[in-house]
Formats: structure tokens, C-alpha cells, sequence
């Protein structure tokens, strides 16, 4: 249904209109509907301004006939006017202001003005009112006036009549049945919706603005029903495709196992076992695989390839970023090749030649394992028996590329997904976002890991931490110093990792530094990596290309520079790098004064714990979902009015409701839902499939 349906073709000013809305995702009466008040404003008294001047600091209400109007010009161009009633006079100024208002606000024409009373030079004024002009005792609104998300050029006065018209022609059917109603004690959908736009002026105004009312709880509802339903009902549509019976554990998974030089935790046991039993299935698995930095999901993600190998199936690992994809490559063939397994390098940075290679290799099937970065999606990439894709830090990848991928099935089958993140997903997360997936968490570290000790330390003590710095390398230990930014930036007057580099060299003559950054080439990289591996370098001044993968266990001591401009989860990544080996492990956060809020916050939680669940829960606190989820939700799915933090009691009873819905199976059943997912989503479901 359009947004405006005119009964003759539309004018270019309601085309103009209509194309400001669509902008903001209003196409439809529902989507107008469903756009909710974000604040209110109540219009319904007015204050004598007498007393409005007593209540300096508060918006107030006044009404009164404008006894002086003037241009001023000093200190700059203004419209002054002021208005009277029988008790005072106060001062309305505009800094900006037409031609037309002059005229309107003539003298002895009545005006109702509202905004905040200051006491300035000259008296009480109101800078900036909103007013409107009215006849003497025209009649007050009876509810709160409702402030709305506006975008460029939609003026509150257009959006409301615009809602409003909406409301008189839309669809109001209650998609919840009256039972699950009565047992949730939800509101029904009209009034509680109606009661949003238009709350009555008794209405409790605290519930109202904290959201806590029950109209909002049932609109939270609803928005929560949907989400849960369109992602199960996705997870139901996946379970309908058929995937490659990966069902032999043979005798490589075997080999595999009994040449490792370590045992397997209990977890890594445990999550192994649940994603051989996906991989038998003929539906194509969708698991994502949480595990703390160091708690060992390469060997997981290793051992699942295994078994696809074993079922006569390849398997294709995804990685970020070369060096990262060249950390797996490295670990997993020197576990797999020995035992006969050819494993494929395929990224970017290769020459056209070895590329060609690669990619024949896996089209022949002579590649049993490819493991490389984008490159793997690109058209010119084909497999003859794709069994299994694995994506390591899926957050970081686009949902079209994770499709793409999982689209190079052969005859028909989608293969099998495992999705790696070591930004572990607070349970709330993996309720709502992630709910057509199946998770499993490796929540427990291999043996011999040292703890990690934090500390932050001012900017300042820098030459103490350089001191510090020497002391450990002349032990033998092995230093990570990390930088936020390369080059020089106005806005941000950062340390460099470049200079910094300088700066340690100078300072530390007996010692080896290097430098890795973003803007080297894969192999100038890679050669300093090998050289900090192998120990030949003390010091390694790096900016966050080192974040994750990378697995040095000499390396005890990381130093990051500027800490309060990464976020948590960064930093619990950053530190993971250290605390690898047997030595006693130390981070050191230095930062520069003064310390905002939530930097104060990130600095404190990071010294309080290394359980990256309880980081990441913290996290969520701190920045809201949005940027846990990456690029899977490309901005449409994120809840607009449900919040995580304190509605998860809506998020299970809408779960469970949406279950019974689905497990009902009746033509009813499904009505209801359809109906709902119309409302609430209007067909955007696709960027949930993956």
C-alpha cells in the first residue's frame, strides 16, 4: 500500500513528500504507522508567563499578544519580539528568521510559544520557540504531541499528518492470538499503538519516556516475534536443502588426532562431537564456533575438514586477512600434509601464475583443503566437490560474501558452514541475532596458558615502560608495541606506528625492533613475522594487523599505545596475542589523559578480566549490538525498539511464541505469521539466510 494514496495522480509537491519518506524506509501505511514518537512534548497547559520567568531552566507553554517587534543588529542580524500577557512579558528572539515571520509575528497578534526560559541581559527570553499563531481561547491539545525521527526537509507538522492518515486507512488486524495475549498480559496492537502516537495527557509520562509502558512492551513484542520468527523460519528453510552426507570419521581424522602434539580439552571434545553429528545430517549445517582467543578453534575447524576429507569432500577456510589466512595455512599443513593431504594457498597478493594454480587445484579436486582470503569467492574460483566452508572471524565478512562462497556447492547441495569468531556473543546476542543459528562455545583454555596480568599506565610513564621493555627483552622475552594509526592524522594527534618505531630503535640500540602496518605488502610483512617468530626481533611495533591469529609464544609482554581508542573487544583480542607460552604474561595500557566515560569503562573492565564472555557482555553494555553483529544485518534487521539489555525477558517469551507458532503447523498457524512478518518486516527477510 503506498504511502499516500491521492485520489487524483499525486502532485509534485506529494511526490516530493513521498520520496522524503521512502528515504527513511516509510513505503508503506504500516511502515508509517510503526514509525513511533522517539519524544514527547506536552502542549496541553499554558503557564502565565510570570510565572514561566520564575521557572528559569524549563521549557514551559506561554500564550500573549506581541507588543514589540524589531530587527536588531547588534551583536549580530535578530528578530527581536516580545509578547505580554496579564501577568508579564517576555522575549522571543530569532537569530535566523524569513521575511514572512516579521510580518506574522506583527504587533497585536496573538502567539502561543514553547521552549526553554533563559535570563539573559535583557530579562526572560525563549531563544528559537516553536509557536504557532491562534485565536484568543483556541482550544489546547488532550494528549502529549508527539516529536518524531524526522530526516532533511520532513517537518514534524508533515510527518504527523502523514501518520495520521496513515492511521485512518491501515490494516489493524492483531497478528498475537487472543490466548498468547491473556497469558503474556500483552495490550492489544491498536490501542497500545494508538496510545503511542497520541497518549493521553493522565498517561504515566515517566513509563512512557523509559519505554517500560505497556504499550511499548507489547510494540517490543511484536518487534522481538518478528525477528525470532523470520530467523527460525529461515533455520526451517535451510533444513529443506539438501547437503552432502559428510559421514565417515575415517582414517585420516584418526591419523590426525594421534599425531597431535596435544590432547584435545574437554570442550574442544565436546564441540568436535557436536559438529561431526551436523556434518552427517543432509541439511547443510550452520554453526558458529565461539571460542576465547587461544582456546584452540583452528584444531575444531581442522578436524571438521578432516572429516570431510574422509567423506570424499573438499573443504574451503576463509580468513580475513593474509596474515592471518597464512597462519592457518601454515599450522593446519603442517598437521595435514604429512598425512597426505594436499592443502591449496589462495589470496590476492599471489602472481597470476600461482593463482592459476590454485584455483585448478581446487577445481580438479587435486586440492583436498583450499585456505586463503577473498580471493576464494572471486567467479573464477570453482570447486569440483565443496563438502564444507569455513569462515574465520565471520564478522568481519560481508553476508553476500559468506553466500557466495556457500553458493560453489556441486550438483545441487549447499555445503556444510562453520563460522569462527573469537569475539565471543553475549547470550543475549545469540538469542536474537543469531537465532537460526546452532553455537557451540569451547569455554575453557588448553593447559599451560598463563594468565595475563593488565595494568594501565599514563601516557606520561612512557620512559618507565621503554625501561620495562629493555628489562624484558634482556631476559629473553619477546615485546609486542601497538599503535593505532600509521600516518599523522590532525584530528587525531597519534603516536604513530612509525615513529614509535624511531623512538624504540633510538631508545633501544642493543635491541632488534621491526615494524609491521597495514600499507606493507603481504611479503615485507611476512618477513618480519618469521624474523619475530624465530626470535631474531625483540621488539615488534605493529598496528592491529596483529590482532588476531597470531600465535608467538615467547612474546609476554604487549604494550598498547592509546589504548582508550580501541574498542573492548579489540583489546581482548590485542592481548590474546601474549600469554601464549609459559612465562608470566603482562599488557600494559597506555593512555592519555583526561579519560572519557566509556574509555574510563573499557581501561577498568579490561583490568578487572580476561574472560572474553564476560568482555563481551560488558561490550554489548557499553556500545549497544551494532557492531558485534559485522555486516550481517546491513542495518535492517537491528531492533528499533527492543533493548537487549533490559527486555530479555521479552526476547524468551517472544522465542518460545514464535516456536509454537512455527511447531503448530496449522493453516492458522501459518496465517498468523505470515501476517506478521508482513507487518514487521514487509518481505526484507533475505539478509537473514546466511
Amino acid at each position: 500500500m503506498p504511502a499516500t494514496k491521492a485520489k487524483a495522480a499525486p502532485t509534485p509537491a506529494a511526490k516530493n513528500i513521498e520520496a522524503k519518506l521512502a528515504k527513511l524506509g516509510l513505503r508503506t501505511d504500516m511502515d508509517l504507522v510503526l514509525h513511533l514518537p522517539m519524544r514527547y512534548e506536552d502542549e496541553t497547559e499554558i503557564v502565565p508567563i510570570r510565572e514561566a520567568c520564575l521557572r528559569g531552566g524549563h521549557v514551559s507553554q506561554v500564550e500573549g499578544v506581541v507588543i514589540k517587534n524589531e530587527i536588531s543588529y547588534k551583536p549580530r542580524k535578530q528578530l527581536l519580539v516580545s509578547i505580554a500577557d496579564e501577568t508579564s512579558d517576555i522575549q522571543l528572539r530569532f537569530m535566523n528568521f524569513y521575511g514572512s515571520q516579521v510580518k506574522q509575528l506583527a504587533e497585536g497578534t496573538r502567539v502561543r510559544a514553547r521552549a526553554e526560559v533563559r535570563h539573559g541581559f535583557f530579562g526572560a527570553e525563549m531563544v528559537h520557540p516553536v509557536y504557532k499563531i491562534v485565536n484568543e481561547g483556541a482550544p489546547l491539545p488532550t494528549s502529549l504531541t508527539p516529536v518524531y525521527p524526522a530526516g532533511e526537509g520532513l517537518s514534524q507538522t508533515i510527518l504527523r499528518r502523514a501518520i495520521n492518515d496513515a492511521m485512518k486507512r491501515v490494516e489493524w488486524q492483531d497478528t498475537v492470538p487472543p490466548s498468547v495475549r491473556t497469558r503474556l498480559n500483552l495490550a492489544e496492537f491498536q490501542p497500545a499503538v494508538r496510545l503511542l502516537h497520541y497518549p493521553p495527557a493522565d498517561v504515566d509520562t515517566h513509563a512512557l519516556i523509559e519505554r517500560s509502558h505497556p504499550a511499548w512492551t507489547r510494540v517490543k513484542f511484536d518487534e522481538l516475534l518478528a525477528q525470532q520468527l523470520s530467523l527460525k523460519r529461515a533455520q526451517q528453510a535451510r533444513r529443506e536443502k539438501g547437503a552432502p552426507h559428510l559421514r565417515t570419521v575415517g582414517a585420516l581424522s584418526k591419523a590426525f588426532l594421534e599425531t597431535l602434539p596435544f590432547k584435545l580439552t574437554n570442550a574442544q571434545a565436546r564441540v568436535v562431537k557436536e559438529i561431526s553429528a551436523d556434518l552427517r545430517e543432509g541439511y547443510p549445517m550452520q554453526r558458529l564456533l565461539q571460542g576465547d582467543v587461544g582456546s584452540g578453534k583452528t584444531v575444531v575447524a581442522a578436524l571438521a575438514a578432516a572429516q570431510a576429507i574422509d567423506s570424499g569432500y573438499q573443504a574451503a577456510l576463509m580468513a580475513p586477512t593474509e596474515i592471518l589466512a597464512e597462519q592457518h595455512f601454515r599450522k593446519i599443513a603442517a598437521w595435514m600434509e604429512p598425512l597426505g593431504v594436499k592443502v591449496a594457498w589462495l589470496t590476492g597478493s599471489l602472481k597470476k601464475k600461482e593463482k592459476q594454480a590454485a584455483s585448478e587445484m581446487a577445481e580438479t579436486g587435486a586440492a583436498n583443503l583450499v585456505i586463503g582470503t577473498h580471493a576464494l569467492i572471486q567467479d573464477s574460483v570453482q570447486f569440483a566437490k565443496l563438502g564444507l566452508v569455513l569462515v574465520d572471524e565471520q564478522h568481519r565478512f560481508g553476508v553476500g560474501q559468506r553466500l557466495t562462497l556457500r553458493n560453489k556447492g556441486s550438483d545441487g547441495l549447499v555445503p556444510h558452514q562453520l563460522m569462527m569468531s573469537a569475539t565471543p556473543i553475549p547470550r543475549t546476542l545469540a538469542m536474537t541475532y543469531y537465532a537460526d543459528l546452532e553455537v557451540s562455545v569451547i569455554d575453557e583454555l588448553p593447559p599451560g596458558r598463563t594468565p595475563i596480568v593488565t595494568r594501565a599506565i599514563d601516557q606520561n610513564r612512557r620512559d618507565e615502560v621503554i625501561e620495562r621493555v629493555h628489562a624484558a627483552a634482556l631476559e629473553g622475552r619477546q615485546v609486542y608495541w601497538v599503535c593505532p594509526l600509521i600516518e599523522e592524522s590532525e584530528a587525531l594527534q597519534l603516536q604513530t606506528a612509525t615513529d614509535t618505531f624511531e623512538t624504540l630503535a633510538a631508545s633501544l640500540p642493543d635491541l632488534v625492533v621491526g615494524l609491521v602496518h597495514g600499507r606493507m605488502k603481504p611479503a615485507e610483512k611476512q618477513v618480519i613475522m618469521d624474523a619475530f617468530s624465530a626470535g631474531h626481533v625483540h621488539v615488534l611495533v605493529a598496528t592491529t594487523v596483529i590482532e588476531v591469529g597470531v600465535d608467538v609464544p615467547n612474546a609476554s609482554l604487549m604494550v598498547i599505545e592509546h589504548a582508550e581508542r580501541f574498542g573492548l573487544s579489540q583489546l581482548h583480542q590485542l592481548r590474546g596475542r601474549v600469554g601464549r607460552g609459559s612465562a608470566a604474561s603482562v599488557c600494559l595500557l597506555l593512555y592519555q589523559s583526561p579519560l572519557g566515560h566509556v574509555a574510563k569503562q573499557r581501561l577498568m573492565t579490561m583490568r578487572e578480566t580476561t574472560d572474553g564472555f564476560e568482555i563481551a557482555r560488558r561490550d554489548l553494555e557499553i556500545r549497544g549490538p551494532g557492531e558485534f553483529l559485522g555486516a550481517r544485518q546491513s542495518g535492517e534487521a537491528m531492533l528499533r525498539f527492543a533493548n537487549l539489555e533490559t527486555d530479555q525477558w521479552i526476547v524468551e517469551q517472544a522465542r518460545d511464541v514464535a516456536q509454537w507458532l512455527l511447531d503448530a503447523g496449522t493453516p492458522e498457524a501459518e496465517a498468523i505469521v505470515d501476517a506478521h512478518l508482513q507487518r514487521w518486516l514487509g518481505g526484507r527477510e533475505e539478509f537473514l539466510k546466511v
